[in-house]
């Protein structure tokens, strides 16, 4: 039992000074001068106290290229926690010949007695016929009620039009979301071969093969055919101007659309790419420009973008070279597999623990946000979208004591010290930021304690979900 004393409150809609009692795992009351004899005191003054942040877009153990990324279900979780994230959502791969409740449980088999915090899964739906037409409601009865489609990787990941179309149909029917990817899959397939053609083999050239135009059409598709369907849609990893303006004509004329961004497409550029150590940026879809920085930080700003997720996928920049990890050396192929072929180089960057820590320095800390919208965008709103509200998303009464003791004032030189990511490098070394996590509970365990870690693998908990969650 905890009985955190004086500090701030921060929800999505309001900041308050109020102590927090928490028995067992839940929230039991907030007040002015609460007494509990038997309670632990935490002194929180001069700090905030928000509810743990929720990362509705990781990668975990996700195979790649030969290889997989580098941070599974044990130290994705750690690494998380540490940047003050208590719940995460991962994708669950479809292997067309298992049934979708089967590639859930094989991915559950890898998860659960690794989890170190709570989380859920989305089902990615990248091969769709009649069968799996049939089986896509039963997943509802395990509590996955959110379903991902492609419009890129053809020939991969990718679905047509008319199968996102009836994807889109059979999720409202049932009251469940779905989660798209929107770049022009055909476009790519073409731009990338020419390259090759061309003898264009450098990491710059996985953006230039990716061009914006195949993200803003693929937004305003993907938005139309969720408006024809009448289903709701969350566009995940936006990072265009041209797709914010898209989504925002979409919502403005009726359709039930919802965006994402993350840190990447905040504060890096495709410029990173062309770096001597560009493969550790390439990510898909693709860094962008300042303009397209500036935009997103805006859309933020007007909440016209409602989730800051991370698509977490880490790999070693050099997995030739083993790096220490909870006192074991490990090391595991990584992006030099692309040293002499951008189209080699697996996708994706180590972020879920950077994010919070990120956006309040250059959010908050920079006026582009305020302090509760930091809250609705890392938290409330992905409990909301994702059917965990209020039993994670906020600090009240009965909700899961998910808490993160928030130090406003912590300053500190970023990197690999503290991002806890199971990789050889952060995108972020050597940062300045100032506001970090000085205590982190999962539902009234302290996990976190300044630098030290007390949770461990098997203390996360799968979180089954409701379907007919709201769209915001």
């Amino acid at each position: 039992m905890y009985l955190i004393k004086s500090g701030m409150i921060l929800t999505a809609e309001k900041s308050f000074h109020a102590d927090i009692l928490v028995a067992g795992e839940k929230i039991t009351k907030i007040g002015k001068n609460l007494i509990e004899p038997q309670a632990q005191i935490i002194d929180a003054s001069g700090k905030y106290v928000m509810p743990g942040g929720i990362d509705p877009h990781t990668h975990f153990d996700l195979p790649m290229f030969n290889t997989v990324s580098s941070d599974d279900h044990y130290s994705g979780h750690k690494a998380a926690a540490f940047g003050g994230t208590t719940t995460v959502m991962d994708f669950v791969p479809q292997d067309p010949k298992l049934t979708l409740i089967e590639n859930v449980n094989q991915w559950r088999s890898k998860a659960d007695n690794k989890a170190a915090i709570d989380f859920s899964f989305h089902m990615n739906i990248t091969h769709y016929d009649d069968q799996v037409s049939a089986q896509i409601p039963s997943l509802l009865d395990i509590g996955i009620p959110t379903l991902k489609v492609f419009m890129a990787y053809n020939d991969r990941l990718r679905l047509q039009d008319g199968e996102i179309f009836q994807v889109l149909r059979l999720a409202k029917e049932f009251g469940m979301l779905t989660m798209l990817h929107a770049e022009n899959g055909d476009v790519i397939d073409i731009l990338v071969a020419e390259a090759l053609k061309a003898g264009h083999r450098s990491p710059t050239w996985h953006a230039q093969t990716r061009p914006p135009w195949t993200a803003v059409e693929a937004v305003l598709r993907g938005s139309a055919l969720a408006a024809q369907a009448g289903a709701p849609l969350y566009i995940v990893h936006m990072n265009t101007s041209g797709g914010v303006e898209q989504l925002k004509y979409a919502r403005a004329n009726g359709a039930h659309v919802m965006g994402e961004t993350c840190p990447q497409y905040l504060l890096f550029t495709h410029e990173m790419l062309s770096r001597d150590d560009g493969a550790k940026w390439v990510c898909s879809p693709p860094l962008r420009s300042e303009a397209d920085n500036e935009t997103l930080w805006q859309s933020l700003t007007d909440d016209q973008l409602q989730v800051v997720g991370t698509d977490h996928c880490p790999f070693f920049y050099d997995g030739t070279t083993p790096i220490e990890y909870e006192g074991e050396m490990v090391s595991i192929p990584g992006k030099e597999l692309g040293d002499k072929d951008f189209t080699k180089i697996p996708n994706g960057l180590p972020m879920v623990g950077d994010r919070l820590p990120l956006l309040w320095t250059h959010g908050v800390g920079a006026g582009r946000i305020n302090q509760n919208q930091f809250v609705a965008l890392t938290s409330a709103n992905p409990a909301k979208i994702f059917g965990l509200y209020p039993q994670k998303g906020t600090v009240q009464e009965g909700s899961d004591a998910d808490l993160v003791i928030w130090d406003p004032n912590r300053k500190l030189r970023y990197g690999l010290e503290f991002s806890h990511h199971r990789t050889d490098y952060n995108l972020f070394e050597g940062w300045e930021l100032t506001g970090y996590p000085e205590k982190v509970f999962l539902r009234g365990h302290l996990i976190v304690d300044g630098d030290v870690w007390l949770g461990g693998p098997g203390m996360g908990r799968f979180l089954p979900r409701p379907h007919h969650a709201p769209v915001i």
